[in-house]
């Protein structure tokens, strides 16, 4: 079985639901429901609309007429039977597991706190507490609380709903609700109001500037009933404030931190996930910005489980993993690269026969996964980078030689030059005969073609080639739309920012959306803007590759890093 959360229309009952007498209505659970959510795992099986109710269908009720009502209901947590799980023994234990769950909100919190110092994660508590880890992460975000606030709720002065929402503000936001809380004559924000007021398009005020105010060339608001003022043109603050984010994140590194790492603005940053952990121990280091221009700086943290791999490591156990990291580039990407790069190397191969036959005879004793013998069948991952690497100029380049050789051969047009295992009927004494009939010269050009046709794609041979062939991919490619769609990092695009628009844009624009970037990177690529390099590739399009983040998890560059060492010249 599985946990996770389901939306309300994708629930329906089922004729089998274990609760067939009483009341169904579960309307004395409506005011538990509307405070602290629902706690209690409904049991839950698929079916061809979504999935039936097996237990739950109080809750369930409860729910849709809280929606009636015009309350949110969040997504519910749901266990997910599979064949042969006994409804009954699973019920039993859920409530075994809830007995022992405190069921006031801040007991809750305490007791997970304890938890979590004590080494446990978040799914563990969960699964001990038989609740869902979304539950035990809302709990644990309570300790994010000021503590007037805090006090306030257990007084029941604030509603469950505004403390949601608060748990998500930073302490300053928190302290500026507070502060309109305690005046009587002043207006607060509630509920969805109170939504709109922390996470709407918010007024920047000026103490949230990094950079200095007496420089700063745009228009400022004066607040003639508060303490602060306010910037006029949000786009041209976060233009000032993103160059000095960049500066704050470069002298990071130059201090030698493992990594800092830049969020998404409003992306709220989740505090109970890590640990304080020294630069010198390889602590890391986590910006986040939210709306309202405010930009925090969490030195010294890694995540909780980072800090278990490292404790047990420590103990002297034998873990078997490294600690996993983001590649730069999505399977995709590194599809989409491989099939480019791949056609470039094999073009070029076609002008150097005597690389060709030596290796066609490293193939002979070493092998390969090809060696059938049959053709690289240039599988993409999506229409899209099918549709690019059919319209490449290599491509076309090689669809012409292959015309030519399958006239040398005899082959009709559309008919493949290599078949595996020359099934199709096709006769190896005929092609051996017409073989005979050539030149050393045609044979030569024909054995060039079926090597390259062979040649594996997303290998390390296509790397150690290109250096070999000093392939230059400005001939066979150019940046497409595919290229851009795949392209996801903000950091490497970032950094081709840099490349073709200088630091200044780049620093500028570090905060900004990757939509944002890469529209900066195509004005510079259709002679909108001003460049600093003429006929720019990016780095994934070097040979050897090269990446713009020290991240790893490209795997070509993990194959040439392996195959570089027996390259002499």
């Amino acid at each position: 079985m599985e946990i996770q959360h389901i939306e309300l229309n994708n629930l329906k009952l089922s004729a089998l639901n274990v609760r067939k007498h009483g009341d169904k209505s579960g309307e004395d659970l409506k005011p538990s429901i509307r405070s602290k959510g629902v706690l209690q795992s409904l049991l839950v099986r698929k079916n061809c609309e979504g999935y039936e109710i097996i237990s739950g269908q109080r809750r369930f009720n409860a729910c849709k007429a809280l929606v009636t009502e015009g309350e949110e209901i969040d997504a519910l947590p749901c266990i997910i039977m599979e064949a042969g799980d006994d409804a009954a023994a699973i019920e039993a234990s859920l409530a075994e597991n809830m007995e022992r769950l405190p069921m006031d909100e801040i007991d809750q919190y305490k007791a997970f706190t304890v938890l979590i110092e004590q080494g446990r994660d978040v799914q563990e508590i969960a699964a001990e507490f038989g609740v869902t880890e979304r539950l035990v992460q809302q709990r644990l975000a309570i300790g994010n609380l000021y503590n007037p606030i805090l006090n306030a709720y257990r007084r029941e002065e604030i509603n469950p709903q505004s403390l949601r929402y608060l748990t998500l503000a930073t302490t300053a936001k928190q302290k500026a609700w507070w502060k309109l809380f305690k005046d009587d004559e002043a207006y607060v924000p509630t509920g969805h109001q109170l939504k709109a007021w922390l996470f709407g398009r918010a007024e920047i005020p000026t103490s949230n500037a990094l950079f200095d105010l007496a420089a700063y060339d745009g228009q400022i608001v004066s607040n003639l009933f508060g303490d602060d003022d306010y910037f006029a043109n949000a786009d041209q603050f976060w233009t000032w404030q993103s160059k000095i984010i960049a500066e704050r994140k470069e002298a990071y590194q130059a201090e030698g931190w493992q990594a800092v790492d830049l969020l998404e603005i409003g992306e709220h940053f989740m505090s109970w996930d890590y640990v304080h952990c020294d630069r010198k121990d390889g602590g890391e280091v986590f910006i986040d910005c939210s709306h309202d221009g405010e930009v925090q700086f969490h030195e010294g943290l890694i995540s909780q489980k980072e800090h278990r791999r490292r404790q047990k490591q420590q103990a002297g156990e034998n873990t078997g993993s490294t600690k996993a990291v983001r590649p730069e580039v999505t399977q995709s990407m590194q599809n989409y690269l491989e099939l480019h790069r791949h056609n470039a190397v094999r073009v070029e191969l076609l002008k150097q026969p005597n690389f060709a036959l030596r290796l066609m005879v490293a193939h002979v004793i070493a092998g390969s996964d090809l060696w059938s013998i049959k053709p690289e069948p240039q599988k993409a991952n999506t229409a899209a980078i099918d549709q690019s690497i059919a319209n490449s100029s290599a491509q076309e380049t090689f669809n012409a030689e292959a015309m030519e050789i399958r006239a040398l051969l005899g082959i009709n047009d559309g008919e493949a030059v290599i078949e595996q295992g020359w099934q199709s009927g096709r006769s190896l004494a005929a092609i051996f005969a017409q073989l005979l009939t050539l030149s050393d010269s045609d044979v030569t050009r024909i054995l060039t073609f079926v090597m390259a046709e062979s040649l594996q794609s997303g290998t390390g041979i296509i790397e150690q080639l290109g250096q070999l062939l000093a392939v230059d991919m400005h001939q066979h490619w150019q940046p497409d739309e595919p290229f851009f769609d795949l392209l996801r990092d903000k950091q490497a695009i970032n950094a081709m920012v840099k490349e073709l628009a200088g630091k200044q844009a780049a620093d500028g624009n570090v905060t900004a959306t990757a939509k944002a970037q890469k529209t900066i990177l195509h004005d510079c690529l259709n002679g909108t803007r001003k460049v600093k390099v003429k006929d720019w590739q990016p780095r994934y399009m070097q040979f050897p590759m090269q990446s713009y983040t020290e991240r790893g998890g490209i795997t070509i560059m993990e194959q040439w890093a392996g195959i570089a060492k027996h390259l002499t010249g």
